[in-house]
């Protein structure tokens, strides 16, 4: 159960970053609505705050099970 939080806040966090980084222009087909999109660089910094949320949460709560 902790190592699926783990990897799910991993994933959510990596997508985080991938937005983050299409706002910027930096990756990213330049006909997406995200590219150069200052609003889908604040998105992927929140998606990837939770993201490194669930991360920890995770390691938290398999720590504390032992």
């Amino acid at each position: 159960m902790m190592l699926a939080l783990i990897l799910a806040g991993a994933a959510v966090a990596a997508l985080g970053l991938l937005f983050h980084m299409q706002g910027h222009g930096v990756v990213g087909p330049e006909q997406s609505f995200m590219y150069s999109s200052p609003d889908w660089i604040q998105y992927g910094t929140w998606i990837a705050a939770a993201g490194a949320a669930m991360v920890c949460a995770g390691l938290f709560l398999r720590r504390r099970g032992r």
